[in-house]
């Protein structure tokens, strides 16, 4: 899994659609992990209700999208911004390995986790020696 491609002249990011929504946009940092049977994607996504989040699976590319609503009130006012608003988008490469029908996903506090089944032509399996 990949999300970027190689040009001649070096790495270059993937394309990714425009979203006419205004404001800023956050690259979620993720953990992936690789199990025998499936890969977990961990997604920090912090502000994002599970009703926000969506996520497509298109032609090998897994796509996270999640909507962040302002808690704040209007009329407060802000005497000093560390952490920054906006909506989480992340787009993955993934490969024939993976049962596309089979992706699931959930989320706890903050977290988001999916999980990728490996395909069964894909998954490892123990070979038995006959003996003669």
């Amino acid at each position: 899994m990949a999300n970027e491609t190689q040009h001649q002249g070096g790495t270059a990011e993937m394309a990714a659609p425009e979203h006419t929504r205004s404001g800023q946009v956050y690259r979620p940092d993720v953990d992936i992990l690789e199990k025998h049977d499936e890969l977990l994607i961990v997604a920090d996504m912090p502000g994002v209700n599970p009703d926000d989040i969506d996520i497509k699976f298109e032609d090998g590319t897994l796509t996270i999208y999640g909507r962040v609503t302002d808690g704040r009130l209007d009329r407060e006012k802000l005497l000093l911004q560390e952490y920054g608003i906006g909506d989480y988008y992340r787009t993955f490469r993934i490969s024939e390995q993976i049962d596309a029908s089979k992706i699931s996903a959930d989320m706890v506090d903050g977290m988001l986790t999916l999980r990728l089944l490996k395909a069964e032509h894909a998954k490892p399996r123990k070979i038995k020696v006959a003996a003669k």
